[in-house]
């Protein structure tokens, strides 16, 4: 699909809603807690030591600390908690699948099923320091003279940079979008991050000192991995996925298929969402947590019809339970064990999409067709290793680190959605930029001490 918001695709269009119903529709969909609830909550809280739901957390937030500090009405300490282990807590906050980490882990869900609601809490600490930061929570330490190059602000590169900024480093942050916050910004629903969050959290980030963002900046366009390790005494890249799979399917793409981030993307960034157009009868390829997103902003938008198709069951969908709820709550339909055929058109306009049925894993003769004037294909996302060439050994078809964020490149460390082993969420890019930024501090630490060596053996000779 173009992304001229005036595509005149078959039933395609802007304005299905009353320009009232955007905001209601888009408000937020877990609306925070009053300090009286959070207080009730957190009292729940046994303040387990060695807790599960601590050691579930990819970013090491000491949960019953914080929750402790909550259930005292000390909301600024339990923000200190969170942001000290996890700098994009705010966000994590809000997009975290909790209900597969920290929550699952919760003694309270064992015993009775009901976790502890640690997002919740965790966001209520977050915006009440946000709201009011007062006093800076990190101080930027003396200059080094060390300079670090960090490709990508996303949430790996946006830990590494903050991180590198603490201990006195200077930081150039590049990144090929407008904006920082990668995913962040331009990657998730915008009924879970309203209200500019993202934006302003990132701008939080970088008032620590230290560190230059470089916008509309990419990676083997406008300068090269040679370039930066030259200028540079050490590189992190934080690439993301750039690439995205593509459907086993010769067919050409007709008018009204598009990739479902790009969709998210125009959504997020849209001013006037009255004005970006949707289709009557949508439908997602895919089963992840882009696919859930895009079908329900799609409802939201005011489609008739949103049909989520996915190849396998619900057990091997990489949306959780919950988001899957979400999504037929919100009127989307979810059909399973249906891989995509064929796309039907007429004078290439899309009319509908043909799905093989899958039996017991394998494709079957037995198809349907689904009427659509609209597809949002969501079936994941790959790295392109263009801009790096074949300087960086790759593992599975993304980068390769060891647990520190090595690459088997000198001076380059890499961590995030770009790098093989991964999660894929936010909170576990925070894990890898974390061990990064301790990884390339040491080694610049080690370097000046080799170098102040090296001149007192030369000044004694």
């Amino acid at each position: 699909m173009s992304n001229d918001s005036g595509s005149h695709a078959q039933g395609i269009q802007a304005a299905r809603l009353a320009p009232d119903a955007y905001a209601r529709e888009f408000a937020d969909c877990a609306p925070p807690l009053t300090a009286t609830q959070a207080v009730i909550e957190a009292e729940r809280c046994y303040y387990c030591f060695d807790a599960p739901c601590s050691r579930a957390c990819p970013a090491d937030i000491d949960v019953p600390s914080f929750i402790q500090r909550i259930a005292q009405s000390n909301d600024r300490g339990a923000a200190e908690v969170i942001l000290r282990a996890n700098v994009l807590g705010g966000i994590c906050s809000r997009v975290c699948p909790t209900e597969t980490l920290c929550e699952q882990a919760c003694v309270r869900n064992a015993q009775d099923g009901r976790p502890l609601n640690i997002g919740l809490l965790q966001r209520h600490a977050t915006d009440h320091f946000f709201a009011n930061p007062g006093k800076p929570l990190f101080v930027r330490g003396p200059e080094t003279g060390r300079r670090v190059a960090v490709v990508g602000a996303g949430p790996a590169g946006l830990t590494v940079a903050h991180h590198l900024a603490i201990a006195g480093h200077s930081v150039d942050l590049f990144d090929a979008r407008s904006k920082a916050g990668g995913l962040n910004e331009y990657g998730l629903a915008s009924y879970k991050v309203t209200d500019d969050f993202a934006a302003r959290e990132v701008a939080w980030l970088l008032s620590i000192g230290g560190i230059t963002l470089h916008t509309g900046q990419t990676l083997g366009e406008d300068f090269s991995l040679t370039q930066l390790r030259a200028s540079h005494d050490a590189v992190f890249l934080g690439l993301g996925l750039a690439g995205v799979n593509q459907l086993e399917t010769d067919d050409a793409e007709p008018e009204g298929v598009c990739e479902a981030v790009d969709f998210i993307a125009r959504l997020r960034q849209c001013a006037d969402l009255s004005e970006l157009p949707v289709g009557r009868k949508v439908v997602v390829i895919g089963g992840g947590m882009t696919a859930v997103d895009a079908a329900v902003q799609a409802k939201k938008l005011g489609a008739q019809e949103v049909t989520l198709v996915y190849r396998r069951g619900a057990a091997q969908m990489k949306a959780s339970e919950k988001e899957r709820q979400w999504a037929q709550l919100n009127g989307v339909t979810i059909r399973l064990w249906a891989a995509p055929l064929r796309f039907e058109q007429h004078n290439h306009q899309l009319t509908g999409v043909t799905f093989s049925v899958v039996r017991q894993g394998e494709v079957s003769n037995e198809t349907f067709t689904l009427e659509a004037d609209m597809v949002l294909k969501a079936i994941g996302q790959t790295f392109d290793s263009t801009p790096v060439g074949q300087a960086i050994q790759l593992k599975h078809g993304r980068i390769a680190t060891d647990e520190c964020g090595r690459t088997s490149l000198a001076d380059v460390w890499a961590g995030g959605d770009c790098c093989a082993g991964g999660l894929d969420l936010t909170v576990d890019a925070v894990r890898q930029g974390k061990l990064a930024a301790r990884s390339i501090a040491l080694a610049l630490t080690i370097s000046d001490a080799a170098n102040a060596t090296s001149f007192q053996e030369h000044s004694h000779g």
